[in-house]
C-alpha cells in the first residue's frame, strides 16, 4: 500500500496533468469554434450573446404628495424632500379622483 506523501504526489502530478490537458483541449475547441463562426460568418447575435428583445421601461411612480407653494410632487418613495420633513404628511397628500 502507498504511503500519504506517495499518494499527494501522485494527486499533485494527476492535477498537473489534468490542467494541462484541459488547456490544450480549450485551445483546440476555441481554434474549432472560430473555424466554424469565420466559415459561416456568424455574428454574435445569431450565436446568442447579445438580447434581441427591448428592456422594459420603467414607468415613474405616481405622486402622492405635493407642494402647495411651488407645485412640486413627490411619490413618497426615496428620501423625503426638504418641503415636507418634518411636517405633516397628510396635509400634503394628493387627493385620487375615483372613476
Amino acid at each position: 500500500m502507498a504511503s500519504y506523501k506517495q499518494l499527494t504526489a501522485q494527486l499533485e502530478k494527476l492535477h498537473k496533468e489534468v490542467a494541462a490537458a484541459r488547456e490544450k483541449e480549450i485551445a483546440q475547441a476555441i481554434a474549432e469554434i472560430k473555424q466554424k463562426v469565420a466559415e459561416y460568418d456568424l455574428t454574435a447575435e445569431e450565436l446568442g450573446f447579445t438580447s434581441k428583445g427591448t428592456t422594459a421601461r420603467k414607468t415613474p411612480s405616481v405622486a402622492k404628495y405635493r407642494n402647495p407653494k411651488t407645485g412640486e410632487t413627490w411619490s413618497g418613495r426615496g428620501r423625503s424632500p426638504a418641503w415636507l420633513v418634518g411636517k405633516n404628511r397628510e396635509r400634503f397628500l394628493i387627493e385620487v379622483e375615483v372613476r
